[in-house]
């Protein structure tokens, strides 16, 4: 089994197929950690991850509620976090981290070293530009 990925996500219109990509690489996992510098695209593309894993919800970044959820055409929803303002583990649980984790639903983590230690296996998801591209690359941890 291939453990890494690397897609080209340079251009808006390369999501649609990057997302279908990563979401067969990814074979079950749900749980994808974007480790990324600021305004390097993680939440543009976890929206079209999203959409297309069938949410049609208007989806906007959880800077500040943490996390938002979507529903999907299917029965799985889907939780988008960004834990960029949490400072602990005890504001983590506060959350109810623990039950997102225990709901074998999709998690979409943004910022996510607080959780990594509470994870068992994960998708670890880095965006790198390289000579004016952007990739998404991918490994499971």
């Amino acid at each position: 089994m291939n453990h890494s990925i690397k897609i080209d996500i340079s251009t808006i219109d390369a999501h649609q197929n990057a997302a279908k990509q990563l979401i067969e690489f990814a074979k079950g996992q749900r749980v994808f950690l974007f480790d990324a510098p600021m305004g390097s695209g993680k939440t543009t593309f976890i929206k079209s991850l999203c959409s297309f894993l069938g949410v049609s919800d208007t989806m906007s970044s959880p800077t500040y509620s943490i996390v938002n959820e979507y529903d999907t055409n299917n029965t799985y929803k889907i939780f988008h976090f960004d834990l960029y303002r949490i400072k602990s583990s005890e504001e983590l649980f506060e959350l109810g981290f623990e039950d997102y984790l225990n709901s074998n639903h999709f998690l979409f983590i943004e910022w996510p070293d607080l959780a990594i230690p509470y994870l068992d296996s994960y998708l670890r998801i880095i965006i790198q530009s390289e000579n004016n591209n952007r990739y998404l690359c991918a490994e499971f941890i």
